[in-house]
């Protein structure tokens, strides 16, 4: 198994959108671990987010918008960055019902928009767009969707998504292929899990705000399937392939990075697990709702096997490992720890350097 070259990353000028989002902090956490220094470009106007508590350390963020064009130029051009990473979007499906047009401006004129900078800024290496495992045009069988395999999306956050990865290709393409232009890429992750995501609707964090305040977490479509994954698993692979990006190895493409096959669990395996690890009085129950009749895949599976291949990346942690660390990260911040020691804690424990909690 591949690992990080953390020479390659130490001093590494690394500019990251959506820095304020659950996946962006742990990137920018991750990456301050490996001693590069971050520019943080996003908003995110929630109360109660993981950036905040982590006090990054070389890590400086400004609030901005990406569809304003002129503020993202003006940030890239200024932080001189060598690698982007474009996390920043409407990360989920039933607000996309609520705000269509919004979720389509975000993640696709966004998208662009940020590209669009990156085209005039200097010295930019590499560029690593951030989409969706709901890409694909889900045909509803059971199997495992390759990166060529046709996109879709019956929702508008999984159609929003597959259309930012046309854009990113066509302007990757027209833009971005001349020789000492920066590589562009885009990455398909599963469901990812850990500590310290706080949005509505999604399973875990609705699981650990539940417990907390004493009451069954209450599950949405409990025998619907998903490929979930720790959110280090990824973020692994994204830096692994930047760094192939910014060598010039690797072409225009994209990429999937989920878990093992046997690693796909329902709802309801990963609601018993989760409240298996918190233990006490933790349960969960199934009831219906009005967002039960709004579409979203049973099944979903991503095949990584060309990740495994050609840049020799594995998912470190099985799926019913990654759900009960989530669960001990949600359990230990709600009895007072830090979520930077937390975070801290898990990044340690992925890179093998202290022994499981």
């Amino acid at each position: 198994m591949r690992q990080i070259d953390r020479q390659f990353w130490n001093g590494r000028r690394v500019f990251v959108t959506g820095h304020m989002g659950f996946k962006g902090a742990w990137l920018c956490s991750l990456l301050s671990h490996l001693g590069a220094e971050t520019f943080g470009f996003g908003k995110d106007e929630r109360e109660k987010l993981l950036y905040r508590e982590l006090q990054l350390t070389g890590h400086c963020g400004c609030v901005g918008d990406i569809n304003d064009i002129d503020a993202v130029t003006a940030a890239l051009a200024g932080f001189n960055a060598d690698i982007l990473f474009h996390l920043a979007a409407q990360p989920i499906v039933l607000t996309s019902y609520d705000d269509p047009l919004g979720t389509f401006e975000t993640n696709v004129l966004g998208t662009v928009r940020v590209l669009e900078a990156a085209r005039v800024a200097a010295g930019l290496k590499a560029i690593v767009v951030v989409t969706s495992d709901k890409v694909y045009r889900n045909d509803g069988t059971s199997r495992a969707f390759l990166e060529q395999d046709a996109l879709g999306g019956a929702d508008p956050y999984s159609a929003s998504k597959a259309a930012a990865e046309i854009a990113t290709h066509s302007m990757a393409r027209s833009f971005f292929s001349r020789p000492g232009a920066a590589r562009v890429a885009t990455v398909r992750a599963g469901n990812v899990i850990g500590g310290g995501d706080w949005a509505d609707h999604r399973l875990l964090p609705d699981a650990a705000r539940a417990i907390s305040a004493g009451q069954p977490l209450i599950c949405r479509n409990p025998d619907s399937t998903r490929p979930w994954q720790h959110v280090l698993d990824p973020l692994n692979g994204y830096i692994l392939l930047a760094e192939e990006l910014a060598h010039g190895k690797t072409a225009i493409d994209a990429w999937n990075f989920g878990p093992m096959r046997e690693d796909v669990l329902t709802v309801g395996d990963v609601a018993d697990r989760f409240v298996a690890a918190w233990g006490g009085e933790a349960k969960w129950t199934a009831e219906p709702s009005r967002q039960a009749a709004l579409h979203e895949a049973k099944f979903l599976a991503i095949d990584s096997r060309r990740a495994q291949r050609e840049l020799n990346w594995q998912p470190r942690w099985r799926s019913t490992e990654a759900v009960e660390r989530t669960a001990v990260w949600y359990r230990d911040h709600a009895a007072g720890r830090s979520a930077r020691e937390l975070v801290e804690r898990d990044i340690s424990n992925f890179f093998g350097a202290a022994p499981a909690p």
